[in-house]
């Protein structure tokens, strides 16, 4: 089947919003999110500032210098997934938003997609999981150790941008490859 990125512009944006319901549900369970009173979970304008918007009562927006590149993960034409990535500085990237859907995983699919991003902004990188997605952790720290042969550091932090939270974060640089 064949393996696709796309640069998301406009019209992929709505494919993301769309995937980000299944995203979003499976986030739920780690953010403590409650189902919205119609059962649907929306993204509403969450994503924006990865097309260059600012979010609708954003009482923290980005900060200027930080710059989002949305991708969609396509399987034989089929989405699939998307990336989120944010540029914070120069040369530091983080992988803000990153999903799968579950058909596709377990198959090599996120692993060639998350090193197709690693690939395509050479330099430092964050990658960041909430404490209870052991799964999500468990996923990075083989995917990243693969990648980079083991040459990452791991620890639990608290991210002022991320609202005080405290994350497990992986840290590595794609340009020492």
């Amino acid at each position: 089947m064949e393996f696709e990125i796309v640069v998301a512009g406009r019209a992929e944006e709505a494919i993301i919003n769309n995937l980000a319901r299944f995203y979003m549900y499976d986030m739920a369970e780690h953010a403590g999110w409650p189902f919205p009173d119609d059962g649907a979970f929306e993204a509403g304008d969450m994503f924006a500032p990865y097309w260059g918007r600012t979010r609708r009562n954003d009482a923290r927006p980005w900060p200027a210098q930080w710059r989002g590149f949305p991708f969609l993960c396509k399987l034989g034409g089929h989405p699939a997934g998307f990336a989120l990535v944010v540029q914070k500085a120069p040369s530091l990237f983080d992988m803000g938003e990153f999903y799968t859907a579950r058909q596709h995983r377990r198959h090599g699919i996120g692993r060639k997609f998350a090193t197709a991003m690693f690939d395509r902004f050479p330099g430092r990188w964050e990658v960041r999981e909430m404490l209870t997605n052991v799964a999500a952790q468990a996923f990075w720290r083989r995917i990243i150790g693969d990648y980079t042969d083991g040459r990452f550091t791991d620890a639990q932090e608290r991210f002022e941008e991320y609202r005080g939270n405290e994350f497990i974060v992986q840290r590595f640089d794609s340009s020492r490859r």
